[in-house]
């Protein structure tokens, strides 16, 4: 999914508990589809703020699923 920077929230899937949830993402510029994203934050009720994130062990462990 996406964010839209300061045009409004966009959808991120965040992987919970073993599954995957949909939340409303927050972010300061865009972010595209299919950029992994750290949540560095809540605004409740299922609404979080994202920054782009590169895992720095991907290098170590190999890709993630």
């Amino acid at each position: 999914m996406a964010t839209r920077g300061p045009a409004g929230a966009g959808e991120v899937l965040v992987e919970v508990r073993g599954g995957r949830e949909l939340f409303l993402a927050w972010s300061e510029a865009p972010i595209a589809r299919g950029t992994r994203v750290l949540v560095v934050g809540s605004r409740g009720t299922r609404q979080i703020d994202v920054v782009p994130w590169d895992d720095p062990l991907d290098g170590l462990l190999g890709p993630h699923t």
